[in-house]
Parts: structure tokens; sequence; C-alpha cells
């Protein structure tokens, strides 16, 4: 195995392992250094997401949500079913067969593009030397350019010992052997609300999502965060916002939890309790001293608009940096940064970035929220479209929900979509395009969409926007006067 390469990418999760294909595509010698293993001890390629994080979990919520309308959803259409029941370890045995194929497909994609894969632990030193542990051994390996791309892990709160059975983050809650008959879950956000719609689909008795804010879904759109809540309750998840957990302790197998809020104090008991409250870069050790390395306070790797550090040829990209922790932030970020160090313009424009949860009803949205554009005091119209009013919504029984757009009053030009409903995850990949390219309301209200399509609820918003949707009563579209 050589020790000089052009490019050594540290971490293969979206991030890295997208950086060091492109950067092999575009002709650099390039390595790629990753500890992640399986629970069988064998490399995994992928990260967090491939491996414990976004497809496990979206695998689980497909299988969930299949189960949940064989059970209950059927009869509306006629069809009549009986005797569904649960068999817990056949849909875990489809999830771990979904994570293995696409662990495998990025280690296939290695070989086809010449990227050198090691398996080991990497720290950056001086001068971009990287040091590789591998069990007792250490390896020096250097390059022209490094990219640091080492992701994240779940925060675990001070207090609150993580035993990996009763006790568990956001990896092993989706690993369960028996659905819980009653399950806590510290943290209303992404992560918390996607757990707990699985295993109450799944059969919980009781899902209780203790949040500490005051305020449900914040980095959401108010007026979609409020229908997402009202959405949720009806499904029997039990959020109760304005909850700090104050104690937490496991006995006779059961976690017992005591919590405070605007009544006072409360205490709980659960089969299982999941904390999910955000993530932290992996940056511990990632670089030793000699390094120089800059980091800021929470941990993360200080780097300018470009992914660069402040060290020369070394840069850092996706969890481990500044902005959103999302999957194709940080796969963007890689290809930025690989064409750059080829020397083209890589470009990445942030504030076309979609956010996506995978609930049910589904959540997405891009760009600029309505309270943002208030406290930023811009003049805006907005434009909604309910999916009740949709014809292919009807027929598919998915009518819960609305798209809403926001546009400059002035200019038009879209500042902001936000969906709450089926397929909202890619329903927003239209308002991302529209966005990026610059466009307007007015430009989608002059396209043509298919019928009967959910799509032609994004036509409709644009429509109802200028007070002209055709599907619902005509209604000026509201406009918000800069202050």
């Amino acid at each position: 195995m050589s020790n000089e390469y052009q490019v050594i990418v540290v971490g293969a999760g979206p991030a890295g392992y997208v950086a060091a294909i492109r950067c092999a595509q575009l002709g650099l010698k390039t390595a790629c250094i990753d500890d992640w293993t399986d629970t069988d001890g064998k490399p995994a390629l992928g990260g967090t997401c491939l491996n414990v994080g976004c497809i496990p979990s979206k695998a689980l919520l497909e299988s969930s949500e299949q189960y949940a309308h064989a059970r209950q959803g059927l009869d509306a259409h006629g069809i009549n079913v009986t005797g569904v029941s649960l068999d817990l370890d056949v849909m875990m045995q489809r999830k771990q067969q979904v994570v293995h194929e696409l662990t495998q497909g990025i280690a296939q994609l290695f070989r086809a593009n010449g990227v050198t894969h090691i398996q080991g632990r990497a720290q950056l030193g001086a001068d971009r030397e990287v040091l590789v542990r591998q069990g007792e051994d250490e390896i020096s390996l250097r390059a022209g350019h490094i990219i640091l791309a080492p992701g994240s892990s779940p925060v675990q709160l001070p207090g609150i010992t993580h035993d990996g059975k009763y006790i568990v983050d956001s990896s092993d809650a989706l690993a369960f052997d028996n659905v819980p008959a009653r399950l806590g879950i510290i943290g209303a956000g992404v992560i918390g609300l996607e757990l707990g719609s699985v295993w109450k689909r799944l059969g919980s008795e009781q899902v209780v999502l203790l949040e500490a804010q005051d305020s449900f879904l914040p980095v959401a759109d108010e007026q979609v965060a409020t229908q997402a809540l009202r959405s949720f309750t009806g499904q029997g998840l039990d959020i109760r916002l304005g909850s700090r957990v104050t104690a937490c302790a496991v006995k006779n197998d059961k976690v017992e939890l005591e919590y405070q809020d605007a009544d006072g104090e409360h205490s709980m008991q659960f089969d299982r309790l999941v904390v999910a409250v955000g993530r932290h870069p992996n940056t511990e050790n990632l670089a030793s001293d000699e390094s120089g390395l800059l980091f800021d306070e929470w941990g993360f790797i200080h780097v300018d608009e470009r992914c660069s550090t402040n060290l020369p040829g070394v840069w850092a990209i996706g969890d481990a940096v500044r902005g959103p922790m999302l999957a194709h932030k940080g796969s963007e970020e890689g290809l930025m940064v690989a064409e750059q160090i080829s020397g083209q313009v890589g470009h990445i424009d942030y504030n076309t970035i979609p956010s996506v949860i995978y609930t049910l009803p589904e959540i997405a949205w891009v760009g600029q929220t309505e309270q943002a554009l208030r406290a930023l005091g811009v003049a805006y119209r907005s434009g909604l479209f309910p999916f009740a009013a949709n014809g292919r919504a009807r027929a598919m029984g998915h009518t819960e929900g609305f798209i809403k757009l926001l546009a400059d009053e002035k200019t038009d030009r879209l500042l902001g979509v936000h969906a709450i409903g089926a397929q909202a995850s890619e329903l927003v990949a239209e308002a991302v395009i529209t966005m990026q390219l610059g466009g307007s309301a007015e430009d989608i209200a002059l396209m043509v969409f298919a019928h009967p399509t959910l799509s032609e609820s994004f036509h409709e918003a644009a429509l109802a926007l200028h007070g002209r949707a055709l599907h619902i009563a005509p209604v000026r579209g509201r406009k918000q006067k800069k202050s």
C-alpha cells in the first residue's frame, strides 16, 4: 500500500465517500480512511447515515407504515384483511439487508473509481501527515490535500447513563428486539418524531416525547409546525413541551424518570427510553495539537465558505462543520471541495438546502420561514393550497396537509416553500430547483403540471399567491408589509 496520495479523505459517510469518489473521477490518487465496522466486526462504509441513521430509519418507517396500513387502512379501499401480525425479526432483517446492499455498493464504487479504502482510525498530524491506527499498529500517510469528514454522534445528556438496553440513543432505537409497551423519548425534534412514529405504529401503547423547548419544531414554518403537532397528537404521540428531565434511573428492568414543566414535578416509568436531543461532531482526537487545526467552542472545525480550514491543503465538510447536519449538505460540500482541489470552481448554495422529516405526513421545506421573514422585515406574499383539494391526494386517501409558497412582494422571487403531506420529501425538489434558478411564483404558475398529481398542489399554491387558485375559492395571497 502506498503512503503517498494526492488526496486523503478521513471518514466514509455521505460527505467523505462522495468526496473520495469525485476526487478519483477527477484523476486524483485518492485514499479514504474509515473505522466503521458492522455487527459482525467487518468494515462497513457509509458512516452513520447508511449504517445506523438515514437508511435504516427510513426502512423501518416504510415497514411500519405498511404494517399500520394493512391493519387499519385497507378497508376503505374495499380490501378486507384479517390476521395481520408483526414479525419484528423479519422486519429487522429486511432493514439490515437494505443497509448491507448499500454499504457494499459504496465498496464497489470505490473499486470501480480506484479509491483506496483504508480501515482504521485516523488522526491529522503536522504538515499534512495522517496517522492511521489499525489495532496495535500505526501507519503514516501523506497527501497534498486532506479532506476531514468525521461525521457526528448522538449527544448524551449529563446524568443519564446509556446502557444500550433500557436507556439508548437513536442508533440503538433502530434495533429493539421487541416492541416496548411504554416508550419514552427525550427530544421531540426530527429524530425523536421519526422514532416515535415507528414504534407507535408497530404497537407501543404509549409513546411520550419530552421536549425542553416551549415551542414545537421551531426550525419549521410555524403554520406547518401547528399542523404537524395536531397530526402527531392525533396519531397517539404524547408530546409534552417545556418538559425538562431532572432525574433518570433503571430499576427493576424499568426506566424511572422525573421531569419538570410549568405545572411542577412529575414522574413516569418506561420500558425503554430514547435520548434524541441532537448530535455533536466527531472531532475529539481527530487532530493532534501539533497539527494546529482550529475548532470552535462546540467542537466544530473552523472553515470558510469554501470549506477550507486554517491549514493550507486541509479541508473539512459535513457534520463536523457549520451548517445543518444533513447528509445531502455534506455530500454537496464533498463535491465542491473535490472540484476546488482539481482546479475547478466548486460551489454550493446554502440557501437552497432542503430539510425533510420523514413522518406521516411528511414535512419538507427549503428557504425562509414566515417567522424569519417577519423578523427580517421582508415584505412578502404567501400562497397556500391544501392537499384536500388535490385529486390525486383524494384518490390516494392522503388529504392531510398543504403546500405553501412565500415570495418577495416586489420581485415575486420565491423565498421559501413549506409542505406537510404525502410525498412532501419528493415535492420539495421542485421548489429547490425553482429557487436555485432564481424562479418566481409566476414562473411556477405558467408551467404545465401533469394531472392528476400531487405536484399540481405546487402549481395551485403559486396561483393562490396571486389570488388565482383554480381548485379552491380565490383568496388574495397574504401580504406582509415591511415594518
